[in-house]
């Protein structure tokens, strides 16, 4: 034989092992399940993966169906799901090659796919997310809401909830309370030591809260979630919105890495740095959770720079306000049925807390860590004390402070509520002399109406914000 002739031998012997190699490598990743959960605008396929993957997805019509390619990929196991009240009749998959997966979706109406891969964290190895989004005339629609106003935030009093009114025919609307359950769907949250998931807790609690509140005349209460699946976590404040919601609250029963940590906490935002440690951890914890939904970043490109930011500030500045104030007063009701672990609002960058224009809130009702604080959370009579007092918190808030055109305003102003003093939770920098120039209260009587010994303040202190009136008498 010539040295030619064994050349190219040996060249087809090393390309049919570096093949064989390739193969190995490519099909070692096996879909080992997939998982499905329906929201009300789309339905999401979860792929649970031995290793990370390449894929594509495509639509096809007459008849509709979506097509998954997975490279380097075999199936496991078969894909069984129930697809009820999804636009999915079923699922059937075949390997095109040794190491590539095809998976069609049959379709019985046309979908918009959206689809990304999750890397492995504490509760799941690697996935490939497919969401399938409802056409427009599909999408399944909450009820008709009064229509919202959009025009940009102005200063306001930090007494007076900074909101967008909702119009109403008699003038005089409902408050309306957003209640965000934290995580859901593919994200479980925390999961306490005997398997409890935090996103079927929070949910039992969210519920009962709504309850409570549309028990009461002048109240409405709307869930961002209304079961388990995941909404991203600038969805959740774009549904408040557009709920025309006076206040957002997220309730969470989050984790530490610490089994002793206990107690509840309620949130509100901080753009300069977290109040404690334990602040700056959950708020990242939470925050991750948010690549979940793949979401984007939120633009101002469409307004002069400068006045986006002004206006921001502004509108910022009064709902956190309002923020620290109604959340001290949620700390206070919770104090009288379970441990806290803070006895004031802390302040952190958590995610769901950052609308300029919404007065927000994040409640911890316990640590689902601790193996005592996860079974109470766990029964439903601990739940229904929480969303007690987290009403009572909210309903105190409110009467005074109820926003212009609500019916809740309409009792005070008729006297059928007493309007108390008005609260106001010291920030960073302010002094009493400033304080009493926003509130148009003198000095005097704002140093009488909190027993002030000296002018000296501390950071979350709560003041005693005397009526006019009464003031005036001072």
């Amino acid at each position: 034989m010539g040295i030619g002739m064994r050349i190219r031998a040996l060249v087809a012997v090393v390309g049919l092992l570096l093949t064989a190699v390739t193969v190995d490598a490519l099909a070692v990743t096996q879909v080992k399940s997939m998982r499905l959960w329906r929201a009300p605008d789309n339905t999401r396929l979860v792929f649970d993966l031995s290793g990370p993957v390449q894929h594509s997805v495509f639509t096809l019509t007459a008849p509709d169906r979506l097509v998954i390619d997975i490279n380097g990929a075999t199936l496991a196991a078969p894909l069984t799901v129930s697809t009820s009240n999804t636009p999915i009749t079923s699922v059937r998959s075949a390997q095109r090659t040794p190491t590539d997966l095809r998976v069609v979706v049959d379709l019985s109406k046309s979908v918009t796919p959206k689809s990304f891969t999750l890397a492995p964290n504490a509760q799941y190895g690697n996935r490939l997310v497919v969401d399938l989004f409802d056409q427009a005339a599909d999408a399944v629609s909450p009820p008709p809401t009064p229509p919202v106003a959009t025009a940009p935030a102005v200063p306001v009093t930090p007494a007076q909830p900074a909101i967008k009114l909702t119009p109403v025919p008699n003038g005089k609307r409902d408050i309306v309370i957003a209640i965000d359950a934290g995580h859901g769907g593919e994200d479980p949250g925390a999961i306490g030591s005997k398997g409890q998931h935090e996103k079927d807790i929070v949910l039992s609690i969210a519920k009962e809260l709504q309850r409570q509140i549309n028990s009461e005349k002048g109240f409405r209460a709307e869930l961002t979630r209304t079961g388990d699946y995941f909404i991203p976590l600038r969805k959740r404040t774009e549904i408040a919105r557009k709920k025309g919601a006076d206040l957002f609250i997220s309730i969470h029963a989050d984790a530490a890495p610490s089994k002793a940590a206990f107690g509840a906490s309620v949130f509100a935002l901080s753009d300069r740095g977290a109040t404690s440690e334990t602040a700056r951890w959950l708020a990242d914890s939470e925050n991750r959770s948010d690549l979940i939904g793949g979401a984007g970043n939120v633009s101002l490109d469409d307004k002069d720079r400068m006045l986006a930011g002004v206006l921001l500030d502004l509108s910022m500045t009064a709902s956190l306000s309002s923020s620290l104030n109604v959340g001290q007063k949620v700390l206070g009701n919770m104090g009288r049925i379970t441990p806290l672990h803070k006895r004031r609002v802390e302040q952190a960058g958590f995610m769901v807390l950052k609308s300029p224009d919404i007065p927000s809130i994040l409640v911890e009702t316990g640590f689902i860590s601790n193996a005592n604080e996860a079974a109470k959370l766990a029964t439903p009579s601990h739940q229904q004390s929480l969303a007690r007092s987290i009403h009572s918190g909210v309903r105190q808030f409110f009467q005074q402070n109820p926003p212009p055109g609500t019916y809740i305003a309409f009792l005070r102003d008729s006297g059928k509520i007493a309007q108390g003093p008005r609260e106001h939770s010291v920030r960073p920098g302010e002094t009493l002399a400033m304080i009493a120039v926003r509130y148009q209260v003198n000095v005097a009587s704002l140093r009488s109406a909190n027993n002030l010994k000296t002018d000296e303040l501390k950071v979350g202190q709560s003041l005693h914000i005397p009526t006019t009136a009464l003031a005036s008498q001072q």
